[in-house]
Order: C-alpha cells, then structure tokens, then sequence
C-alpha cells in the first residue's frame, strides 16, 4: 500500500464512456456494442454517466483552482469541464461520435503521457476493464459507477461518494491506496442466460473506506456487493467444472448466486445446477439422491438459522446418505464476512442427524466471503466437548 500526497496544482486525467449504462433501463443488460447502443438510445434510453459525472466534480468546484484537467473531446469529457468552468487541456479526439473501447484506451494513453496524477472515469466494468488494459497499476484511477455491470473494486459506492475521495486527495490529505480488482462478465453469454465473471487485472485506487466499494479490504460491507463476488467466484467454479451437479441449498446468499445466474430459485427448497442451468427445483430428499447417484457433485450451502447451522436447519432434504456420499471436501459455503462476524466467534453447528457425520465434518471449513476470498472457520465437534465435560 502507498499513499498519494499532492502539495502543487493536481493533474487530473478525465474519462467519461458517454454510453455506459445506456442499455440498462431498457432491459438490454449492457451496454457492450454498437447495435446495441443504437438499440438502446432506439428504445428511448437516456445517456447519464456525463450527468454522474458532473455530480462527482462538483465536489471539487470550491477548490477547482487548484486542479487542471485532461480529457478527450466532446461527450468524453470536454463538453462537461467546460460547462463547469474548470481549466483543461484536450488531449485525444475521438474518430466517432458513438465512441468505443478503443477510444477509452487512447484517452488512457495520452493521459498517462501527459503524467496525470490521478484518472478519474465513469463508466461500468467494460470501461475498467478497457483502461486498466493500458494504465494498469501506473496511475491512480478513481471509478465514478455509471454502467450496467458494476462488480469492479475500483469504483466509489455513489458518484458524489467518488467526489468526496477525490477532493480529499485535491486538497492534500494523505490518502492511502491499494490494488483492488477489475471484474467484468461476457454480456453476450448473460443475455442468454449464463454469467461467465472473471478477473482482468488490478489497478491502484484511493482506499477510503466510506466511499469506496470494496469486500476484501476492512472497513463496512454492501451487502449486494458481497453478494455479488461471492456469486462471481461460485460461477467461475462452475465453469471449472462443467461436468460437476451442484446442489444449490436453502437461504439468501445461495439465492444470491441463482439471480447472478438468472435462475429460478427454491429460497427455502434444494435445486439442482449444470453448466448454469437448472436441472430440477424444490427436491426431496430422495429425488436429490436418485438424481445424484454416482455423479460428481458439489453442495453450495450458507448459514441458515441464528446459531450458525449449515445442516439440518432448512434443509433437511441433505440427508446424511447424499452428505456422506458427497464427502466434505465438495462442500462450498457461501457467507458475507458480516454474517459470520454476528457469531461472536462461535462455531458453526452440523447436526445430519447421524453423531459419526456430524463428527466427519467437524473441524476448520473454507467459507467463500467475495472474489477468490476465503477464510477458515470451525465447525463444531460435539464429541470432543462432550468428552471434556466428562
């Protein structure tokens, strides 16, 4: 971790994708392409990320003396610092009105030419994922979220949240910053049904806590963001494993992953998933076994009940014959950081109904918290206790 400290005028680097998020009000879950940008703005969506934008930059307006500005042309971020009266230099034109990711990566170039201390940009996951191609850990960027798909960690939780971090640095304050990930789904596989999330590098950003979307640093957790890593990670083992069953269980956080994967869902019921489509819902206990049978499967599975139970409360179709089949090395729980903190510490509790079970899967369990973020946790084992008290 470093730290950005600017005593002299601030060289602030601009880049605005004026379409990011113009799919999304029109259900086009996306704004990837130019079909489907014409589409969009045929539908009658309106442009906003210049708008968020502006909400941003208006934290700076008391202070903008102390800031020059860098931007392209246009909607790309000319056409807004202007109206704003801030002091700017143009560095890139765009070569057409719709602009494209090629453009957001000439922008980057040339700001980075020009030793900008700070990026800020608006825009979704496709326009990190475009800038962090080229600027990748050598310039600061702040993300102003204006787009459809926004799992990145390199975002501010709000655009005025993104201008409250970037007058902290404007003004001097000693800011810390750290890498955090760009994230990005293919919008052609979504549209269809399937979520295919994955990892595309990391870039430097300011680390204020408050503002920041963040899950793997400290500080307070969103619990839709979270929601939406841990998602992104089970999808990804999903299709690491085409040829695996996985058997979705009961309560929010699995739920969580079913909506990322446009699933229908049993919220207190058991399903059954392959290559993100589903195979059955709301299963028994013997279904899910007939089902099952001899095939290698994989049992996703959160906290259900106050007391920390991940079997036998709300989902007793896990039988103790599928779980002793299934083996605890195939089991993947699933829980926000702040759900486990409510534990206090303690354990959580196995009861299949057979004590030999019970026995076998006590011991440290890997809970998957976000992204490719995992933390060892005890499950309960009875016997020792009980054979302490003794």
């Amino acid at each position: 971790m470093s730290s950005i400290n600017v005593e002299t005028q601030f060289k602030l680097g601009l880049l605005i994708n004026p379409f990011a998020g113009i799919g999304g009000s029109v259900a086009l879950k996306g704004s990837d392409g130019k079909e489907v940008r014409e589409r969009a703005l045929a539908l009658g969506a309106e442009k906003k990320a210049m708008f968020k934008t502006r909400l941003a930059l208006e934290c700076l307006l008391p202070i903008k003396e102390k800031v020059q500005l860098y931007v392209a042309n246009g909607e790309m971020g000319e056409q807004l610092v202007k109206d704003m009266g801030f002091s700017y230099q143009v560095v890139y034109h765009p070569k057409q009105i719709q602009t494209e990711g090629e453009d957001t990566e000439a922008t980057a170039s040339a700001l980075i030419n020009h030793k900008v201390d700070l990026i800020l940009f608006a825009g979704g996951d496709g326009t990190a994922r475009n800038l962090c191609s080229v600027v990748g850990n050598k310039i600061p960027v702040l993300g102003v979220p204006a787009g459809c798909k926004i799992h990145s960690a390199v975002y501010a939780v709000t655009p005025q949240a993104a201008g409250r971090v970037l007058k902290q640095v404007v003004a001097g304050d000693l800011v810390s910053v750290s890498d955090s990930e760009v994230m990005d789904i293919d919008e052609e596989l979504f549209r269809k049904g399937r979520v295919n999330a994955r990892q595309y590098g990391e870039m430097l950003v300011p680390t204020e806590l408050r503002y920041i979307q963040a899950v793997k640093m400290g500080g307070k957790e969103s619990d839709e963001l979270v929601l939406a890593d841990i998602a992104a990670h089970l999808i990804e083992v999903m299709d690491d494993h085409p040829e695996h069953l996985f058997v979705m269980g009961s309560g929010s956080t699995v739920d969580a992953i079913m909506e990322e994967l446009n699933l229908d869902n049993t919220l207190l019921g058991v399903d059954l998933v392959q290559n993100q489509k589903l195979l059955a819902k709301d299963l028994t206990a013997q279904q899910l076994l007939n089902l099952t049978a001899n095939k290698p499967c994989k049992l996703v599975i959160t906290l259900i009940g106050g007391q920390g139970h991940i079997i036998g409360r709300g989902n007793q179709q896990l039988s103790a014959d599928f779980l002793r089949t299934l083996g605890k090395e195939n089991i993947i729980l699933v829980a926000s950081k702040g759900k486990l903190n409510k534990l206090s510490g303690r354990p959580l509790i196995v009861d299949s109904g057979e004590p030999s079970l019970d026995e076998q899967l006590a011991g440290l369990i890997p809970i998957v918290t976000g992204y490719h973020d995992q933390v060892l946790y005890p499950v309960a084992n009875f016997k020792d206790e009980n054979e302490e008290h003794v």
